[in-house]
């Protein structure tokens, strides 16, 4: 854990470079370990997704307890209840905005029965706020929890020239795969600069980007974590 003291943060313009574009959803449930089908079902509509730089797909969530730091508990069948609020969210540039528009109108085919709508997307700008949360970021089965935020730490600082000052390390979560299991845990970091947040959000952290992976997203404070309301 990394804790400095607080400073106020600057109302800021954030650069509209690197957008989330956020799809209607219909549809009633999801398999909670979604991330590879879904990841194949947006290809497939989209291809050039696949080696496009600054893409990624963030997993469908639903609203839940914890603040993001709490998920249905996992399993073979474990599903997850949509609601008509649910929404499919893509990190894309934003000279891809108007070819991101073949995705609606589709069907994502997630496993089984699962067949979800994709209707009409809206712009969400990346966030001012300096509080920012991935609820996966990959991590070596091996490494111990402390070991983990050393080295994001120092891959904050080497690659992204990001300080953290407040870094916070969550809960293990598993994404299958066909060429087997990506690990991951939930991080937290706060008190950033401006400028350290938005490049974070623009850039993310570690692999898999298109698995949900390295996707950062605002986060409403941090502390008490799960008393305040988190972006999704």
């Amino acid at each position: 854990m990394y804790w400095e003291q607080s400073f106020d943060d600057a109302v800021r313009v954030v650069p509209d470079r690197i957008i989330d574009l956020s799809y209607r959803l219909t549809g009633r449930a999801a398999p909670l370990d979604h991330a590879w089908a879904l990841r194949q079902a947006v290809v497939d509509s989209l291809p050039w997704m696949a080696d496009a730089a600054g893409c990624g797909i963030h997993q469908i969530h639903v609203a839940s307890s914890g603040n993001g730091w709490m998920r249905p508990e996992r399993g073979k069948d474990a599903i997850i209840h949509m609601s008509r609020r649910t929404r499919l969210v893509l990190r894309i540039p934003k000279t891809r905005r108007d070819d991101a528009q073949a995705l609606v109108g589709s069907t994502l085919r997630l496993g089984g029965d699962c067949r979800i709508g994709v209707g009409a997307a809206a712009v969400k700008p990346l966030s001012a706020i300096t509080t920012v949360f991935s609820r996966y970021v990959v991590s070596d089965a091996a490494e111990s929890e402390s070991d983990f935020i050393e080295r994001v730490a120092q891959c904050l600082r080497h690659d992204l020239a990001v300080r953290p000052r407040k870094l916070l390390c969550g809960s293990v979560s598993a994404i299958s795969t066909p060429n087997g299991v990506v690990r991951t845990r939930q991080v937290l970091l706060s008190d950033l600069e401006h400028d350290e947040a938005v490049r974070l959000q623009q850039r993310g952290l570690g692999p898999h980007r298109l698995l949900g992976c390295g996707l950062f997203i605002p986060h409403k404070g941090i502390a008490p974590v799960g008393e305040t309301d988190g972006a999704a």
